[in-house]
């Protein structure tokens, strides 16, 4: 039975989408290559329950195990780009704000 979490409860539910999008993804990489899931299980070092918690997108399952599946399928180059500080649009608008307050005249002062 998988380990209970209570930062699981607080997972945003884009978040839970996502991670349940991604296993969904992972286990038809496997389906497609006619993988059983305990040769998968094997490769990855862990138990055939692990990859069934992976492929329904479990929160619980470690990182490590997500990306040893990423590179079972040769996918593991996209695990960096997931958090590429050129695409952190969040970073992003707090720069361009920054910006814009340093080139508005402040009161008081001619521009």
């Amino acid at each position: 039975m998988p380990k209970s979490s209570q930062h699981h409860d607080f997972l945003p539910p884009e978040a839970r989408v996502a991670l349940e999008r991604l296993g969904a993804h992972l286990a038809l990489a496997r389906k497609r290559r006619r993988e059983p899931l305990r040769a998968w299980a094997a490769r990855l070092g862990v138990s055939v329950s692990t990859v069934t918690r992976l492929e329904k997108g479990d929160p619980g399952v470690g990182m490590g195990v997500y990306a040893a599946a990423l590179w079972l399928m040769g996918r593991v180059q996209a695990l960096p780009e997931l958090a590429d500080p050129a695409l952190d649009q969040g970073a992003l608008l707090i720069s361009i704000r920054e910006a814009e307050s340093r080139s508005r005249p402040r009161k008081g002062r001619a521009a």
